[in-house]
C-alpha cells in the first residue's frame, strides 16, 4: 500500500515546534495519536506519542545519546553511520505505527519532532520525498526558555544553551545543503500576526489556509512567557 510523502517539522526544542505542527494540523494534516496539552505546551504538543516513546527515544538511547535530545547529542560520527538500509527499516516501523493509528493512502500527514533534526539522515533516507518544515527562533531566547522549562536540565546558564543550538543549527545547515526539500518558519512571526510566511509555508505543503482559524490559535501570552515548544 502506497502513502503520501510525510511532512516532517523540526526545529530546538523551545522554538515553536508545537505551534507550527498545530497550525499544520488544523490546516488539514493528520499526525495520528497525539500528546496533548501540558504545563510548557498549553495548546498542545502535537507530536504523535508512540512514535516519540518507541522509535525515537530508544533509537537515541541505542546509539548512546540522550533520548531528551539534550545532552549528550548525536555526533558527525553518528549520522555518517547511517545507511540507506537503516532508512528502510525506519520507514516501516514509522508506517507500522500510523498505520494502525489511521492512516490511509489518500492522507496528508505529519510528524512533528524536536529531535528529528539530530538524526535526520535517518529521516531523509526513509522518507526521501517527504516536505520539512524547519522551525526557527533567535538563540538567545531559544535558550532562555530553556532555562524556564523545567525537563530542560542539560545546562544551568545561556552559553550553555546558546551551544545547544548551535548544534541543532548546524544539523539546519546540513539539511538545506543535502538538496532535501524544506520552508522555514519563524513562530515569532506568527506571534505578532505576520502570518505571510506561514501561509506561504501552508500552500506549499498543499494545505488549506483558513487565517481566522489560525489568529483564534495563536497565543501570544503563552509565547512570551516562554512557554510554546
Amino acid at each position: 500500500m502506497s502513502f503520501k510523502p510525510p511532512i516532517l517539522i523540526t526545529g530546538c526544542a523551545r522554538s515553536g515546534t508545537s505551534l507550527t505542527a498545530g497550525i499544520i494540523h488544523m490546516s488539514g494534516a493528520w499526525g495520528g495519536k497525539m500528546s496533548g496539552p501540558t504545563k510548557y505546551n498549553q495548546k498542545g504538543m502535537f507530536e504523535n506519542a508512540t512514535i516519540r516513546q518507541d522509535l525515537v527515544k530508544p533509537y537515541l538511547r541505542k546509539i548512546s545519546c540522550d533520548p531528551m535530545g539534550q545532552h549528550p547529542l548525536p555526533t558527525d560520527e553518528h549520522l555518517q553511520r547511517i545507511s540507506s538500509s537503516d532508512g528502510v527499516s525506519w520507514r516501516e516501523e514509522v508506517l507500522r505505527v500510523m498505520r494502525r493509528q489511521g492512516l490511509k493512502p489518500d492522507r496528508d500527514w505529519f510528524y512533528k519532532g524536536a529531535k528529528m533534526c539530530l538524526t535526520w539522515r535517518l529521516w531523509d533516507y526513509a522518507f526521501p520525498n517527504a516536505k520539512w518544515v524547519i522551525v526557527r527562533r533567535d538563540k538567545d531566547d531559544i535558550a532562555k526558555s530553556c532555562l524556564r522549562t523545567g525537563f530542560m536540565r542539560a545546562f544551568d546558564d545561556v552559553d550553555g544553551w546558546r551551544g545547544w543550538v548551535d548544534e541543532h543549527e548546524r544539523r539546519f545547515a546540513e539539511m538545506q545543503m543535502s538538496g532535501l526539500w524544506y520552508m522555514e518558519v519563524w513562530p515569532e512571526k506568527i506571534i505578532n500576526q505576520d502570518l505571510t510566511e506561514i501561509k506561504d509555508v501552508i500552500e506549499g505543503l498543499g494545505l488549506k489556509y483558513n487565517e481566522a482559524n489560525i489568529k483564534a490559535f495563536i497565543a501570544p501570552s503563552l509565547w512570551r512567557r516562554g512557554r510554546p515548544k
